[in-house]
């Protein structure tokens, strides 16, 4: 990411034209009982509400993001709520992910196709990928709208096919805007095997 782009999304989040969620997102909240406790990577962070979700559920956490002021958004949050999370500010073009390390690894509507093969790498034994992310469709949606910035259908299934696919879709839901939907894709891979 340019350092353009890095300082775009800076201002975001200080004039709030992007307002960050404070609640963990549908999917990891409905499938947070299942999954592995352990280490966790949460990718793209942004102001944490799915890291502070997982290190409410008892994972130790790593959440990296470009935006520090995202960042120290969510360390202010996570200090709130006495809760410890490791709070990484790196552009994930170049982050390297720890071999063979993480229980959990979430991705939630974050796209950078480079970095997925880094993420299975980075999954220990059994660990499982949670991935969300806006899906191509021609049906009027929210959320980006270049195609560019959207997977092309069954794109989540090839790029993890070496994992164990517990769970996939694609579906539109509701949107943020009363007459609008999101078309999403959503994956659940592990690295061997799930425990049941």
């Amino acid at each position: 990411m340019s350092e353009d782009e890095r300082r775009a999304w800076d201002d975001r989040y200080r004039t709030g034209t992007y307002r960050p969620r404070s609640a963990a997102g549908e999917f990891l909240e409905g499938w947070i009982s299942r999954l592995p406790v352990g280490r966790a990577l949460d990718v793209a962070c942004g102001a944490g509400r799915n890291a502070l979700r997982l290190a409410e559920a008892g994972h130790a956490v790593d959440a990296v993001d470009i935006s520090e002021v995202a960042v120290e958004m969510a360390r202010a949050e996570a200090n709130k709520r006495d809760l410890d999370v490791n709070w990484v500010v790196s552009d994930l073009d170049d982050y390297q992910v720890a071999t063979s390390t993480y229980d959990l690894i979430t991705v939630i509507r974050y796209l950078n196709r480079g970095l997925w093969p880094r993420l299975i790498n980075g999954l220990g034994p059994n660990g499982w990928l949670l991935v969300e992310h806006h899906v191509k469709t021609d049906a009027n949606v929210d959320g980006p709208g270049s195609p560019g910035y959207r997977l092309d259908p069954q794109e989540l299934l090839e790029a993890f096919s070496s994992l164990r696919i517990l769970f996939y879709e694609e579906t539109l839901e509701p949107g943020d805007q009363p007459d609008r939907q999101l078309a999403l894709a959503r994956l659940i891979g592990c690295k061997g095997d799930p425990g049941w």
